[in-house]
């Protein structure tokens, strides 16, 4: 029996780190994301950073494209 191993295995993201990513997947830039959510550009990179690591990616890049992936954010 073939199961779906990447439902059980995906690392957990925060809300928050969701929600950055989902900008950052529209090509936003931390300084816009902080301005849209009223947080500082520091705390988005933080959140980006976090999200990054919890995926095992190499950049944020390659963390959106495994968060649509694996169907953690929308397009």
């Amino acid at each position: 029996m073939i199961t779906d191993l990447t439902k059980t295995t995906c690392p957990l993201l925060t809300p928050r780190e969701r929600e950055v990513l989902t900008w950052v997947a529209q090509g936003k830039s931390a300084w816009e994301i902080g301005e849209i959510l009223r947080i500082g550009k520091r705390t988005v990179d933080e959140h980006v950073q976090t999200a990054t690591r919890k995926l095992d990616a190499a950049n944020r890049v390659q963390a959106v494209a495994i968060a649509l992936r694996e169907r953690i954010i929308e397009p």
